[in-house]
């Protein structure tokens, strides 16, 4: 689990279940040594290949994280960073990516 910030782990196994989530990871400030008291969480998620989620689900999954964490929270569908064109910003996501869940 990450140290710069406190996880409860059943909080995020009963999320990930009810969302179909098959991997939730943080990235950014909050794996890093610049996590501040204002800083917000990344977060970067794979579902399972059943689900489908609409944008209204996707908003209700951030506003679910941001009371698990107590901040504001940055929600990424991995597909979208490794489709992405920006190959630097792609590289630098996925490499510095920890895993908090996995099923």
């Amino acid at each position: 689990m990450n140290a710069n910030i406190h996880i409860s782990r059943s909080q995020i196994d009963r999320f990930c279940h009810r969302w179909q989530v098959s991997e939730l990871a943080l990235f950014g400030s909050v794996v890093r040594e610049d996590f501040g008291p204002d800083s917000d969480v990344d977060v970067l998620v794979q579902f399972q290949p059943q689900a489908r989620h609409t944008l209204l689900d996707m908003a209700r999954m951030e506003a679910e994280l941001r009371q698990i964490f107590g901040r504001d929270v940055d929600l990424v569908e991995r597909s979208a960073i490794e489709q992405s064109r920006n190959h630097f910003r792609r590289r630098a996501v996925l490499q510095s990516a920890e895993s908090i869940h996995a099923a």
